[in-house]
């Protein structure tokens, strides 16, 4: 059936109580994660807690902007202009003395608490960019010379570029967004299958190539045995999780963040929740997630055009596929890359860049709702011919 002729659902609703509990609840178990570690470090158990409510009000502010300020049509014409200011910022990032170092890894730009992440900005301006390609050469989506081929370069650039920061999680989310245009975009499934084989083996070499990589990769298959090197966090975000049972030991109870978890208020907040909260709390966030995802992908199905119907796609596989990876390597799953959980992790540039994309996404399905009433006005104003019989 037609996208067009489908009957539209009042999704916005639904998306903002999903974003609005996310948020409610990443604030609670920032709070509580990061207390002590704030207490040591700048004198208040408050001080990280304040930061993330200060970025939260940044990104309610992108997010309510982005809903009602900003139309498709202006969002696909700027599409080109912010995909080349992200990679100024990507570029910046790795000039000494203006790209901020931390943990082993120079990803931010700014000063004090006002510093950016560059690569954070760049997944939205990978869906804008991608969309806005796809849509506007849809039926050239055979000859990959003019679709798929431009978008495998800008994706390229900005993960090699990412990956000297280095940061393999966002170059791995990035690529699932490229994947999920190309494959919503209808690409030939030979080009799709070549590109995941060269991507796969591209990734395995990075992957193994470096020794810090290595070892992480070797301490998710056999966590215990290097709980005292790279499977340490691995180890400790399980035993956390594990003394949380059913319902948890409590809000603000947890032993984790008594040191013995490094990160836990940032890429290991979900070992917090299910300390704290126990299977039904973790249940509950993978639970909202999933309902994102539905939402999400019912708006994309809705979307009146292809643009939109891209981008809708492109976030939601965003968003989705950050919290996979992030949850996986919680719960030892997956190889730990360092990424965020959205919406609920610390972290300025993470949640002001999902906020301002999620605000894009209620745009969408406010939208197809709109023209869908439009049409419904349109048809029952519409005169009733009356047969008269003789």
């Amino acid at each position: 059936m037609n996208r067009k002729d489908q009957n539209t659902r009042p999704l916005a609703g639904p998306l903002i109580a999903i974003v609005v509990m996310l948020s409610v609840l990443g604030l609670a178990m920032v709070l509580s994660a990061s207390s002590i570690d704030a207490l040591q470090l700048y004198g208040s158990p408050w001080a990280i807690f304040s930061k993330q409510v200060m970025w939260m009000l940044v990104g309610a502010s992108a997010m309510v902007f982005a809903a009602t300020k900003i139309s498709m049509k202006n969002l696909q014409w700027i599409s080109s202009p912010f995909l080349v200011i992200c990679f100024i910022g990507l570029l910046a990032v790795l000039v000494p003395g203006l790209g901020v170092y931390s943990a082993g890894s120079t990803r931010w730009i700014g000063v004090g608490i006002f510093k950016v992440q560059p690569s954070e900005l760049m997944k939205l301006a990978i869906v804008l960019f991608g969309a806005s390609l796809l849509s506007r050469r849809k039926n050239q989506i055979e000859d990959w010379k003019s679709t798929t081929r431009p978008l495998v370069i800008v994706s390229g650039a900005a993960i090699t570029l990412i990956m000297l920061q280095p940061d393999m999680g966002t170059s791995i989310v990035i690529g699932c967004i490229f994947f999920s245009l190309l494959f919503a975009a209808c690409a030939p499934g030979r080009v799709m299958v070549l590109l995941g084989v060269s991507g796969g083996v591209v990734g395995s070499f990075l992957a193994l190539h470096s020794t810090y990589r290595r070892e992480r990769l070797l301490s998710f298959v056999h966590p215990l045995a290097s709980q005292t090197q790279g499977g340490y966090q691995v180890v400790q975000s399980l035993v956390g999780m594990g003394s949380g049972h059913l319902f948890g030991v409590g809000l603000g109870a947890s032993t984790v963040k008594w040191g013995f978890l490094p990160n836990d208020h940032t890429d290991f907040i979900f070992a917090v929740i299910g300390q704290e909260l126990g299977l039904v709390g973790s249940l509950f966030v993978l639970a909202l997630f999933g309902a994102f995802g539905y939402i999400g992908f019912t708006i994309a199905k809705e979307s009146q055009d292809e643009f939109s119907h891209l981008v809708a796609i492109g976030i939601t596989t965003w968003i989705l596929s950050q919290a996979f990876i992030n949850i996986g390597a919680v719960i030892g799953g997956l190889p730990v890359t360092g990424i965020p959980l959205p919406l609920v992790s610390f972290g300025g540039s993470s949640l002001v860049g999902d906020m301002a994309a999620l605000g894009i996404l209620v745009a969408i399905a406010k939208n197809n709702t709109n023209r869908d009433q439009a049409k419904n006005s349109r048809s029952k104003a519409k005169p009733k011919l009356v047969s008269s019989q003789k």
